[in-house]
């Protein structure tokens, strides 16, 4: 599989039931979060509890719960991991 595209984006927004507001911005129902995997020359960044995401062209916008907002090249974006939401906790061990 290539670089992540706006389509790939909106699939797994939209599976993970995210809605978009009037700015464009994309959120997860019940204060659920995303983790971002991202990489560029052999370097490799995570950003995690992220909690919209928002596209523009090539560039993709994300912003975590402490409202820090990090721009990355979407070609660079290699997975997206939907984390529990708030209101459903983590599970210990196997379910």
């Amino acid at each position: 599989m290539g670089a992540m595209n706006g389509e790939h984006i909106e699939s797994i927004l939209k599976t993970a039931q995210a809605s978009m507001d009037t700015e464009g911005w994309w959120s997860l129902p019940d204060g659920g979060t995303v983790t971002l995997y991202v990489c560029h020359g052999g370097a490799s960044l995570t950003v995690s509890r992220v909690e919209a995401l928002r596209t523009d062209g090539e560039l993709l916008f994300g912003r975590t719960i402490k409202r820090e907002v990090y721009a990355f090249a979407r070609v660079d974006l290699f997975a997206i991991a939907v984390d529990a939401s708030a209101g459903q906790p983590r599970r210990a061990g196997f379910s």
